[in-house]
């Protein structure tokens, strides 16, 4: 796993997501003011600054653009070598990844015993969804193994609630300061909490002590979300730079109610903002304006390896039918079903990092399996578990466009998905390779949907949308996502134009 997230790490340019991320961690980091992305709490770029700050990048502290050309002006415009600077702020959540593998193994060994552990993990290490944002500097996967710590660690309070109430919430506070979608698993962690204390209390006033371990976590997990604010500023200025929008009626009053710093509260003003706009998705071929509640099952279907479907199911069956594991059935699987239940009522239907959660915790499921007593399940588990490590390898090092073989593999994913499950910027470095390789001297033509400069890689290309038609001679180079969504001047070039080449499974090169 390590080796395929840095082969990942060291070839993909910027993805859409991440130069905002890198700007503000060193903004963070170097300058310890919160101004830029206040959407997402600061604790998990505080991570990716870490690698930032070992990078030693020159920071432009005059510059006063948005958190998109913050981004862009740190790795292209001020002396910096994105190359570096990119993988630097990528290893720490690489290791904090690999770290949560580990969490994975110790969950499912002490369900189901060392051979569950060892299932687990490999379905874990060998998830294309994990090893694609796991080698990213992004947001989702830390969150979702700070989430998935916090649950293993409530399991274990069962037995001694006084060591591992607190560290569970603080795990819990950590996902939280790290993402707000992690927000909906809080009330469930808190109650599980509550539980354990109960059954790991003997004697009288048992119902106080549940209600203390459950104001425990609490208290635990809205310290951390503080403590992560102070880091950055211990004077705690909050100047966004961005607009942060009025939110009125539930939603309003819950964000006001909440315990936290005003930067939290404004970055969440911010994401109720982003969820009022119009966005367009695109499932199985259809662009469509809006969200489809079943946008994230269906996008699993096809970005998930059969042999871990499988496995997925049965673990599920077994945790909930299973006496043995029956009481660790709350555990393992209500964070993930609360928290998939809010991210399908999202309006932004881009991709199943929105998701990512599940591998983590449907892989301990999955390890349970092997608890039920029947000839054929170890032999039937281990050739499952090795058709995902087949389709994990066959993929290599193409991770973000996967899909499963039932859908045609990563070459057809961009027949049925779109955005970060398939084309989120990542290739333009191999794109600049494979022109001066295969098309040199030709005139480009390119519509690009990423957060990398082109004349940066040395790819000299004009926008074809800004021309008539008929000036379109040569090359004609397309994000795929871009492509998926084309309509007007862009469709009409795309449909007279022949496709000849594939880079990265992610863009697309016509001969027009």
């Amino acid at each position: 796993m390590a080796v395929a997230m840095v082969t990942a790490a060291v070839r993909q340019t910027p993805t859409i997501d991440e130069p905002v991320y890198v700007g503000a961690a060193a903004e963070y980091t170097h300058e310890h003011r919160l101004r830029h992305n206040p959407e997402h709490p600061p604790l998990g770029k505080l991570v990716i600054g870490a690698g930032v700050a070992l990078a030693a990048p020159h920071i432009d502290a005059s510059f006063t653009g948005d958190q998109g050309r913050l981004g862009r002006h740190l790795l292209y415009e001020s002396g910096n070598d994105p190359w570096r600077l990119m993988l630097w702020a990528r290893l720490p959540v690489i290791a904090l990844t690999l770290l949560f593998g580990l969490v994975v193994f110790a969950f499912a060994r002490e369900l189901a015993g060392f051979a569950a552990g060892l299932a687990a993990l490999a379905l874990y290490c060998f998830s294309p969804d994990v090893i694609a944002h796991g080698s990213l500097a992004t947001l989702d996967v830390p969150a979702a193994g700070f989430a998935l710590t916090s649950a293993w660690l409530v399991w274990r309070a069962r037995r001694r609630p006084r060591l591992y109430v607190p560290l569970a919430g603080i795990a819990l506070g950590a996902a939280s300061a790290t993402k707000m979608s992690m927000l909906p698993a809080v009330p469930v962690l808190m109650v599980l909490a509550g539980v354990s204390v109960w059954r790991g209390c003997a004697g009288g006033r048992r119902l106080v002590r549940a209600v203390a371990g459950a104001g425990v976590v609490a208290l635990a997990a809205i310290a951390v979300v503080w403590v992560a604010y102070l880091v950055v500023d211990p004077r705690l200025r909050w100047t966004p730079e961005q607009h942060v929008p009025v939110v009125r009626g539930m939603r309003g009053l819950l964000v006001q109610l909440l315990p936290f710093p005003e930067a939290y509260r404004d970055g969440m003003r911010v994401q109720f903002g982003l969820e009022n706009r119009p966005w367009q998705g695109f499932l199985f071929g259809r662009l469509y304006d809006g969200s489809l509640w079943y946008y994230l099952p269906a996008a699993l279907l096809v970005k998930t390896p059969l042999g871990m479907l499988a496995l997925w199911a049965g673990g599920v069956a077994a945790v909930v039918a299973v006496r043995r594991l029956r009481p660790a059935a709350p555990y393992v699987l209500a964070a993930p079903l609360v928290l998939l239940a809010a991210a399908m009522q999202g309006a932004r239907d881009l991709g199943t990092r929105y998701a990512v959660f599940l591998p983590l915790f449907l892989a301990v499921a999955a390890g349970c399996l092997l608890v039920v007593r029947r000839r054929w399940v170890p032999a039937g588990v281990a050739v499952l578990v090795a058709l995902v490590a087949v389709s994990s390898v066959r993929t290599f090092p193409f991770y973000l466009p996967y899909s499963n073989e039932a859908f045609g593999g990563p070459d057809r994913t961009r027949e049925w998905l779109h955005d970060s499950n398939v084309d989120w910027g990542q290739d333009l470095g191999r794109l600049a390779e494979r022109l001066r390789e295969g098309y040199a001297g030709e005139r480009v033509w390119l519509v690009y949907k990423g957060s990398g400069v082109p004349g940066f890689y040395g790819i000299r290309a004009e926008d074809p949308r800004r021309v008539p038609v008929d000036a379109v001679r040569g090359l004609l180079v397309v994000s795929d996502s871009a492509a998926a969504k084309a309509t007007g001047r862009l469709a009409e070039l795309i449909g007279g134009s022949r496709p000849v080449e594939h880079v990265g499974h992610s863009i697309t090169i016509y001969r027009s």
